[in-house]
């Protein structure tokens, strides 16, 4: 009798594959297994088992497998069922998925580079001689790929060795960043508690006998005495730390380490988190304000009556401790948590908050970690773990193994970097995080919670999600204060146009702004300036024959880059250094015009030299912990302005930040795209939101050419609601979501000509075809990328029409496009719900 087992592979590859087994093989093998197995004429990839049966391929001869990878599985059945679900709602390929899906050292294949770590000490008796066959190898030559490795021991069955060599920390995997980052931990001081009442410190005072001493206790209140806060609380708030008292006062840390000893100060370290300024916390335990516990009361009533719960709260009401104390609940009860985040940079700030309440049993899953760090959380996930009951992550920590899913928090979920954009699969984590909970309620139908939960949160809902609570379909939860009843900042708006024409302009700041950042740098206070778009200035112009340089490769300007002195495409890569002269008319009178957030640093220091200013953007948070860096700078107040781009618009908080700069509005404003509006909406609510968090009211300045527009009138008046039925209204009109869901078909090709015929013969097709809109083939802003022509298709389909159905006939016509010889090198990507 013959066995067989059916496997996914990592390729982008439609269709799942048979390969033959022992019956022995067969009895071992158990669903969500790996196996090594042979495919095409000499490759060999990890697969992924997902049934057992005995029914013999008809198109091809089966193959037999190489070896089997695990001795038990590793992903469950809730995962390979929701893969299927991803594959088929967002029309990708089911190996698409699995390779997204699984870090890349759990699919090792034959091209994949490995390379040894240089700074492991290796203790070669410990080794196995395959395994020292390889470390040897790697002596010799800087990296080898899986079939160098099958050479060398002269077998096929290497990869459980090169597991057991990545699980020693002996090896890696090319893509790894490496590098070593540890906060830097600011030493404070603070006056012991038993000297805040004033007797005992006069008695102090006058039994000091060491002059030395006696001066710098005075210049401790001293430096407290120029907080511009008259509060008693302010004034007990301000961080003070080693190094500035020891400079005020001009003495030796072993005076200071006396008063420490005779416990007159008490030393801190800023980073450990800002709660340890709050004397009525009491062991950890979290303690929600009453518009907080309303929150959370509704939150739960909802989740008894809805799968979904949608928490709209302003910025800075404290969502974050709505979250842990939902959190605290569901591990109570043994179930695990997922915690979704838009951007890698929150985990940093996130994560000292939530290991504040459960130490351990905090992990944290993103694309920043190494393979070895991500495996070791999928391992702690898959086993349920006490280590890894909550996890934090960006939208990959969707595909984690959870068996016991209870609850899903999906936090700023109006952003755009919840939906993938390239490569497929193209899936949205919101969407597909309450399809996972409804996954996990079905098996736990019985269980005390009723199975897993969505709870969505966010300032500044996705028109979608607000429309779902509004209608019922989702439970709508709303927090109208802010923590603490700390007022909403002030918005001031900015007449460009008129500040231009009166001359209170420097460079790109008003004077208005100007005098704002002094008033912050006077108070202590720090300040955040944004501006959506990175580099020194998106455009380099001749001023003699008006000549801009382009992108070879792309239909774009090239940006300038000041720090590097280059001209950058922000698409393709390509750079080139700055010309002296024009390459048309070869004058020298070379202008930039427009700027980004390098532009906007130079500036601020020439304005204020003395003030030490960071870049928040893609160029300066390459490398593993360069968020942190940044961060743990900005926070330890280190670092006096942060100019940033969006990055800085998503839930951070700072106590110490009274004022945000939005250097210019209108640039959001017009983008050729339906959200436009609710985007600039969005981005700007929340940029003004980083603003006055602690005690104090913020303020914001919002520079915009056009100050009488709706959707900045409505962000000055925090007016959710008016943007909300506006853009609804609209919508309707329009037909967009969510009155229509879309599908974009986007066609690339090199030959111009060639794509314009095929677009239009896939568009004509579609249009007799589907009794729905179909737009296109439409060029669109960017028409060329990386040498390729673009064009574009647009079905839009009404909620009341079956998507499915539409998909299947989308999905056959495409596959007759392909089986088209002349269009077959036509390259068609499909989005489903693209916005």
């Amino acid at each position: 009798m013959n066995y067989f087992i059916e496997v996914i592979v990592p390729l982008s590859v439609p269709k799942t594959f048979t390969y033959k087994v022992s019956e022995s093989e067969f009895n071992f093998i158990k669903k969500g297994m790996r196996i090594a197995v042979p495919f095409g004429k000499s490759k060999i990839y990890t697969a992924l088992v997902i049934d057992l049966h005995q029914n013999a391929p008809t198109l091809y001869e089966a193959k037999e497998i190489h070896q089997i990878l695990d001795e038990k599985p590793i992903v469950n059945q809730f995962q390979i069922n929701h893969w299927f679900w991803i594959a088929s709602y967002y029309m990708c390929n089911i190996g698409d998925v699995y390779r997204s899906a699984l870090p890349s050292a759990l699919i090792l294949e034959s091209e994949t580079i490995i390379s040894q770590r240089k700074e492991i000490f290796v203790d070669e008796s410990s080794l196995t001689d395959d395994e020292y066959l390889i470390y040897e190898a790697l002596q010799h030559q800087s990296s080898l790929k899986v079939q160098n490795i099958i050479d060398i021991l002269n077998k096929k069955t290497v990869l459980p060795v090169i597991q057991r060599l990545i699980h020693k920390n002996i090896i890696s995997l090319e893509e790894e960043i490496q590098e070593e980052y540890k906060p830097k931990l600011i030493r404070y001081i603070r006056l012991h508690e038993n000297y805040l009442d004033e007797n005992n410190l006069i008695e102090l005072l006058n039994n000091l006998k060491s002059e030395k001493r006696k001066n710098l206790v005075l210049q401790y209140f001293q430096l407290q005495a120029q907080d511009p806060s008259n509060s008693e609380l302010a004034k007990q708030k301000k961080p003070i730390s080693v190094k500035q008292l020891m400079e005020a006062a001009q003495t030796s840390a072993t005076i200071l380490k006396a008063l420490v000893d005779k416990q007159v100060f008490e030393e801190y370290y800023i980073q450990e988190d800002r709660v340890n300024f709050d004397k009525n916390k009491i062991d950890n335990e979290l303690l929600l304000s009453d518009s907080q516990q309303i929150a959370f009361t509704e939150i739960k009533k909802s989740f008894t009556e809805k799968e979904v719960c949608l928490l709209h709260g302003v910025t800075s009401s404290g969502k974050t401790e709505i979250y842990t104390k939902l959190i605290e609940n569901y591990i109570a009860d043994g179930k695990q948590v997922l915690y979704l985040l838009p951007e890698i940079a929150l985990t940093t700030q996130l994560v000292s908050r939530l290991t504040q309440y459960f130490g351990n049993k905090v992990a944290v899953f993103h694309s920043k970690y190494s393979n070895n760090e991500r495996v070791e959380v999928w391992n702690q996930v898959l086993n349920i773990s006490e280590k890894a009951q909550v996890v934090i992550g960006a939208r990959s920590a969707l595909f984690l193994p959870f068996s016991n899913l209870g609850l899903i928090i999906v936090d700023e979920e109006h952003e755009p970097t919840f939906k993938q954009q390239d490569p497929a699969p193209r899936y949205h984590a919101r969407d597909a995080a309450i399809v996972l909970a409804n996954a996990h309620k079905a098996s736990q139908a019985n269980g005390q919670l009723g199975g897993a939960k969505v709870l969505l949160g966010s300032a500044t809902p996705s028109i979608e999600t607000y429309y779902n609570a509004t209608s019922g379909k989702f439970g709508l939860v709303t927090l109208r204060e802010r923590f603490g009843k700390v007022p909403m900042p002030e918005i001031q708006l900015v007449d460009l146009k008129d500040s231009y024409f009166r001359k209170k302009m420097k460079g790109h700041f008003s004077l208005t702004l100007i005098e704002n950042i002094t008033d912050a740098f006077a108070n202590g206070e720090q300040v955040i300036l944004f501006q959506n778009r990175r580099g020194f200035s998106p455009v380099l112009e001749c001023m003699t024959c008006g000549h801009v340089p382009q992108c070879p490769q792309c239909d774009v300007s090239l940006t300038f880059h000041k720090y590097k002195n280059q001209l950058r495409c922000h698409y393709c890569g390509y750079n080139m250094g700055k010309p002296t002269n024009c390459h048309i008319c070869s004058s020298v009178d070379l202008e930039t015009k427009g700027f980004g957030t390098e532009q906007i640093e130079l500036e601020l220091a020439e304005l204020f030299p003395q003030k030490n200013i960071k870049r928040m953007d893609q160029d300066t948070t390459r490398g593993k912990y360069s968020f942190e860096k940044i961060i743990d700078g900005f926070k330890n107040r280190e670092i006096d302005v942060l100019v940033g781009t969006q990055m800085l618009a998503k839930g951070l908080d700072f106590d110490n930040v009274s004022l945000v700069g939005i250097m210019n509005a209108d640039n959001m404003l017009y983008h050729p795209d339906f959200r436009a509006f609710e985007r600039s909406f969005q981005m700007m609510t929340q940029v003004a939101g980083r603003s006055g968090r602690a005690e104090k009211r913020g303020k914001v300045i919002i520079q915009t050419y056009n100050p009488l527009h709706n959707i900045i009138q409505q962000v000055t008046n925090n007016d959710y609601e008016g943007m909300y039925k506006e853009q609804l209204y609209e919508r309707n009109i329009y037909f967009y979501p969510p009155f229509y869901r879309l599908i974009r078909l986007t066609l690339k090709h090199r030959d111009f000509e060639m794509l314009k015929e095929g677009s239009m013969w896939l568009y004509q097709v579609l249009q007799q075809n589907l009794t729905i809109p179909v737009l296109g083939p439409e060029e669109p802003a960017i028409g060329r990328i990386r040498n390729e022509y673009i064009r574009t298709i647009m079905i839009k389909i009404p909620v009341d029409i079956s998507i499915q159905a539409t998909k299947k006939t989308t999905q056959k016509i495409l596959n007759s496009f392909d089986s088209v010889s002349k269009y077959r090198t036509i390259k068609v990507t499909v989005n489903v719900d693209f916005y």
